[in-house]
């Protein structure tokens, strides 16, 4: 007898560790025992199964290599060997001389998780280019009514989508990408929040902030760690899309992530999919991306590669709103917010109350839209607090 290596697809991975956990095994990567002689003394092949996919990393490496070859003899053979599917060239052949014998797992997978070529094709999305007749129009009519000022914009945008419709029918443009520049708070990512509503999303916006991502192992946090090391995980990029019900993605502070992210989402941009470290895929056809940036209009071609700034299908500037918008604004927040605050605690607000709390508004004091926001929600609460609780102590409301 002697060593087997057992290749398993990964979308089996997660049934093929419950099954094994539920018969006393755990799963470590072959990475735990590089220079832990001690580890290895103490381990137990009736209790523990190894992962070697890590090992396609190390051969990139001689040394690392030839060390971990030196390392495999150690383990007996009734020792399981596990990797993922798609490393089964390199390894095989690598491995030729350490592991006598070479398997597929044999796993029954449930109907709806069977493999499907490494592309995920479960992710139903919302997206702009399945709205048709009525419903587009519906959709650009809540879009022109829930963006306030930007009119340029929203004219190109009215454009770029019906370019995007055509060559996406054609299977020449697999996603719409925006990068819209700008000073903080002048609506750069309402943009996404307002599409996402037209949308109908229900689940939360797949939002990521570059500004977390600066770091040279950036890219292992927002696409996971490659399979087999130990703390690997599918990365916070891949969970919030998969959490999302709407086709669409916003990356805030772009100009602040590392090179490595920038690369890979140069290969998204090109190839319209999304590949993790462990080689799942997210399909992205039809799916709208939008990348926010605070750098000037003088600096973007600067930190952004011509390469990338290619890849964008659209770049704006936006400038800071003028009142009549930001007075369009207030009356629509305010109405907005009270409305939620009715059904929420079954009351009926005076008919003057929204006219009186717009009126206490300066609109001109704030450049900001996000510091007119919350001004907004002070004088709504101080309004709540002097009138609406003086007179119901019933009303409980957590600030």
């Amino acid at each position: 007898m002697g060593k087997k290596l057992i290749f398993f697809h990964k979308e089996e991975f997660s049934t093929y560790k419950s099954m094994m956990t539920n018969k006393g095994y755990i799963i470590n990567s072959i990475t735990k025992y590089l220079n832990s002689n001690d580890i290895l003394e103490h381990f137990d092949y009736q209790s523990e199964i190894i992962d070697v996919s890590s090992l396609t990393f190390a051969f990139k490496n001689d040394n690392l290599s030839f060390q971990l070859e030196q390392l495999l003899p150690f383990f007996s053979d009734e020792t399981i060997f596990i990797a993922d599917l798609k490393y089964e060239e390199v390894l095989t052949y690598e491995l030729r001389y350490c592991i006598d014998e070479f398997e597929e797992l044999e796993i029954e997978l449930p109907k709806d998780n069977k493999p499907n070529n490494g592309v995920s094709k479960s992710f139903v999305k919302k997206r702009i280019i399945d709205l048709k007749g009525d419903d587009l129009k519906n959709f650009w009519n809540e879009f022109n009514g829930r963006l306030y000022g930007h009119q340029k914009f929203k004219d190109d945008f009215f454009k770029l989508v019906n370019v995007f419709n055509i060559f996406n029918a054609l299977g020449e443009h697999k996603i719409l990408s925006l990068f819209v520049l700008g000073d903080s708070g002048v609506g750069k990512t309402e943009i996404a929040r307002v599409l996402q509503k037209c949308l109908k999303g229900k689940n939360k916006l797949a939002k990521i902030n570059f500004g977390n991502y600066s770091s040279k192992d950036a890219l292992n946090s927002l696409i996971g760690s490659p399979r087999g090391y130990i703390g690997s995980e599918t990365g916070e990029l891949f969970e919030k899309v998969k959490e999302s019900d709407v086709g669409l993605i916003l990356i805030d502070e772009f100009e602040k992530g590392d090179t490595a992210v920038f690369n890979y989402f140069l290969e998204v941009l090109e190839n319209g999919k999304m590949t993790n470290s462990q080689g799942e895929e997210i399909d992205l056809n039809g799916y709208t991306i939008i990348f926010t940036s605070n750098i000037s209009k003088e600096n973007f071609k600067k930190v952004i590669s011509p390469e990338l700034r290619s890849r964008f299908n659209y770049k704006v500037h936006f400038s800071l709103l003028f009142n009549n918008d930001k007075d369009k604004f207030v009356r629509y927040r305010l109405g907005e917010i009270m409305n939620k605050f009715e059904t929420k605690f079954n009351l009926e607000f005076p008919n003057d109350t929204h006219d009186n709390l717009v009126s206490k508004i300066e609109v001109s004091k704030f450049k900001n839209m996000r510091d007119l926001n919350k001004e907004i929600k002070d004088r709504f609460v101080e309004y709540i607090t002097q009138t609406v609780i003086d007179t119901d102590e019933t009303l409980e409301i957590n600030y």
